[in-house]
């Protein structure tokens, strides 16, 4: 062979070596990722092939599945409810993805999920076809009813109810909100339906899950938290002893006094009264002389600067640490930077009703096979021990007067014995918007237990501002809540 046909002949072995190096690399080392890969249409085509699995709540399917019209797609997602489910389902779209439970547990509902193979080969065997499994929730319609309808009377908010024993997430409700059916196919009405709902000069933000991704102040509400702080911390071991607060009270290094809401029985309040009228002077003082740390430590024991998983992520709620005196009694009275999630909130009044002990919150009871075998049960977790039983049960006592003759009578249950703490938080530059109306609470029954725990956050543009109150707005919802959760369990 002469010169020149050699060198052709081994380029092109190096030709051959390189795609065989090639196909191997696809075919071996990239096979995982390019079958999963989202831009792969097959993938898309394989997920809407048979029916999805279904998400669960009391039993009944949320969810369901239709043969699509036209397309490569087979089946379509349908919703029941969609707009009351959308925060806890999210959405399975042949377009745009999913989202929330739908994208998280998407291996269990399409069948892929490797624990599903024994399944999955049990049935080929048999000659049927794949089928997705089902996501069993925590959730309870009639709660999930009950926070959805009262946040619709008031146009904005959402609701947060948690079992205190367990953790398992009763209600998770968001509002405005939007239909998840309308978005699942791939069709020309599917894509106007969500450019609607992308448009960023759209205020209500129907998309936005209030319950776990939006953090407001919570006002006072938060007062609950700095209570915790002064019993935890010695500060004030009792509910009934006076505290050592003036009023007028000046915050250290200002000049500033903190005002209270109108004329209210403030000064060297106990602690009960402070927390039965909302006392900001009270409060205030407590947490400024707590100081930052010691502020910051119980607020973290109650899960605040921590993202919480549902297993859907929830943003980390706020307290601040290297704060000045002053911004620290800010703080203390849910002002200044202090933000929280509604679930936050819920997981406070959670705590407390506990008698102290913070358990996880959870929204996937279990998770089945199509033949509903259980694949994977959840278990009860502690996260945390804010406060000792003592304390809890002390603090307990001081939520359950605000709800016998302070600020919370609207959330009054006949033969219920109810906890709670309003809220009025400021909003927007010199409080210049309308204020944002909470209510945090628990109900314990006769034999002791306390089956629920409730956070409502109410965003009312069409209130007059001097009418907003979490007492006048956000209470009533949380009873509703409540009395649903109850009657559900009798």
């Amino acid at each position: 062979m002469n010169k020149p046909l050699r060198r052709i002949a081994i380029f092109c072995g190096l030709l051959v070596l390189t795609l065989l190096i090639r196909d191997n690399w696809l075919q071996y080392v990239r096979a995982d990722e390019l079958a999963t890969d989202t831009d792969n249409r097959r993938v898309a085509i394989e997920r809407y092939a048979t029916p999805r699995g279904d998400i669960i709540v009391d039993g009944k399917a949320i969810t369901g599945s239709k043969r699509a019209a036209s397309g490569d797609f087979e089946y379509v997602r349908t919703y029941k409810d969609g707009p009351m489910w959308a925060p806890v389902t999210g959405y399975a779209s042949q377009a745009f993805g999913t989202n929330q439970l739908e994208n998280l547990e998407d291996g269990i509902l399409t069948g892929n999920d490797d624990r599903l193979f024994f399944r999955n080969t049990l049935d080929m065997l048999t000659g049927k076809n794949k089928a997705g499994g089902n996501v069993v929730t925590t959730l309870n319609a009639a709660a999930q009813k009950a926070a959805y309808d009262g946040l619709a009377k008031r146009g904005k908010g959402a609701v947060v109810a948690l079992d205190p024993e367990t953790g398992a997430i009763l209600a998770q409700a968001s509002y405005p909100s939007y239909d998840p059916s309308t978005i699942a196919g791939y069709s020309d009405d599917d894509q106007k339906a969500w450019n609607k709902l992308q448009k960023k000069d759209n205020a209500n933000d129907p998309m936005l899950n209030r319950a776990l991704r939006e953090t407001y102040p919570p006002g006072s509400t938060f007062k609950v938290v700095t209570a915790a702080a002064a019993l935890e911390h010695g500060l004030y071991p009792e509910a009934d002893s006076p505290t050592k607060t003036p009023l007028p009270w000046t915050m250290p290094g200002t000049t500033t006094e903190l005002k209270n809401e109108g004329t209210i029985p403030c000064k060297n309040a106990t602690l009960r009264v402070a927390l039965q009228w909302s006392c900001n002077t009270v409060f205030g003082k407590v947490g400024s002389d707590l100081g930052n740390d010691k502020m910051l430590e119980t607020a973290k024991k109650f899960g605040f600067t921590e993202e919480q998983f549902t297993p859907v992520r929830a943003n980390a709620s706020v307290f601040s640490e290297d704060m000045a005196p002053s911004e620290v009694a800010l703080s203390s009275i849910g002002q200044f930077n202090t933000a929280a999630t509604p679930l936050q909130m819920a997981m406070v009044a959670a705590a407390v009703a506990n008698d102290g002990t913070l358990m996880k919150p959870y929204m996937v009871d279990k998770l089945q096979a199509s033949n509903v075998d259980t694949i994977e049960q959840t278990e009860p977790e502690e996260l945390s021990k804010p406060l000792s039983s003592d304390n809890a049960q002390i603090l307990q006592s001081m939520m359950e007067t605000v709800v016998d003759k302070g600020t919370g009578s609207n959330a009054k249950i006949d033969g219920v014995t109810v906890g709670g703490k309003t809220g009025t938080a400021q909003h927007g530059v010199d409080n210049s918007e309308k204020p944002y109306a909470w209510f945090i609470s628990y109900a314990k029954l006769s034999d002791g237990s306390s089956p629920v725990a409730v956070a409502v956050v109410v965003e009312d543009d069409a209130a007059d501002r001097g009418d907003i109150s979490g007492g006048g707005l956000a209470a009533p919802i949380a009873k509703s809540v409540m009395e649903a959760v109850i009657q559900s369990k009798q």
